[in-house]
């Protein structure tokens, strides 16, 4: 099978070779240079035989609806257009509105593997009409991990984007729990072998997990995090996730701790906590520190 690939970053250039290796043809462009098998969107499109597939992996928002723009006038009726970045579902709707005008199918794709999923395979959450996914499944087939899972057509078209959505939400939750724990452990003093600890969950606990696999990792590498700085950015899927808890009526108590502990990972000196320490030395006289 034939397809476009647009976006050769670690996702998109690692996809690229899963996908090659499968024995499928991909034409690959990106805005480097150095990694692009071609110059421009319109080479690509012309490289590629009638009916086209071509999949996106930008980042989501003003950059993913400029090469839906400009796809939406190259490609032809028939053609398939598969968004493969973390775009909102809700712009997944839009997209395959404006394409569909012109006759060109859409396809949303979740997408979870990282920098593992070369050799690991992809997790593939899929929504769209089925005509054009089953079109796709050559290359589903490619990317998944060897076995039955790994790959689920979703629903219509905003479903797979969704799913992925809920995924990073428990990833937050998941990791934080983590983080929580190690955290908790390396402050008392009878624990005096916290990464020894981690390591003994990976077999036999019923919290073994991948990312408990990496946080063992993490610990090898720098056994007390000391090289980091305490900082966590959040994509915006885990906000999202918790706008549509609320649009639902869902609570999601921990997922939104979650979140909203990265927001207060990004403060070096806390307003909050300076209210609450303000307010514990006036009605309990707690000490107080000062900045000098």
């Amino acid at each position: 099978m034939q397809l476009g690939l647009i976006g050769l970053g670690k996702m998109g250039g690692n996809m690229r070779e899963r996908i090659r290796r499968a024995g499928h043809t991909v034409v690959g462009y990106d805005r480097n240079p150095e990694v692009s098998d071609v110059k421009s969107l319109e080479e690509l499109v012309e490289q590629l035989d009638a009916p086209r597939t071509v999949w996106v992996m930008v980042p989501a928002g003003t950059a993913t609806q400029g090469v839906v723009d400009e796809l939406k006038d190259l490609l032809s009726p028939g053609d398939t257009v598969v968004d493969g970045g973390n775009s909102r579902w809700t712009d997944d709707e839009k997209h395959a509105a404006e394409l569909g005008i012109k006759g060109i199918g859409f396809v949303d794709a979740g997408v979870s593997g990282g920098v593992w999923g070369l050799e690991n395979g992809y997790a593939l959450m899929v929504g769209g009409d089925k005509e054009h996914v089953e079109r796709l499944q050559p290359v589903f087939e490619a990317l998944k991990p060897e076995g039955p899972y790994g790959y689920v057509h979703a629903g219509r078209v905003g479903a797979g984007h969704f799913s992925k959505m809920v995924h990073n939400g428990i990833e937050y939750a998941m990791m934080q729990a983590y983080a929580e724990g190690w955290e908790l452990l390396e402050k008392v003093n009878s624990v005096d072998n916290v990464r020894e600890v981690f390591r003994s969950w990976q077999q036999g606990t019923v919290i073994r997990s991948w990312l408990l696999d990496l946080a063992v990792n993490a610990l090898d590498e720098d056994e007390h995090l000391k090289k980091l700085k305490g900082f966590a950015q959040d994509s915006g899927e885990g906000r999202w996730t918790v706008e549509a808890a609320i649009d639902h009526a869902v609570p999601l108590p921990a997922i939104t701790a979650s979140l909203f502990a990265r927001f207060a990972s990004r403060q070096d000196d806390s307003p909050q906590m300076k209210m609450i320490a303000a307010l514990r030395n006036q009605f309990g006289g707690h000490a107080v520190e000062s900045k000098e």
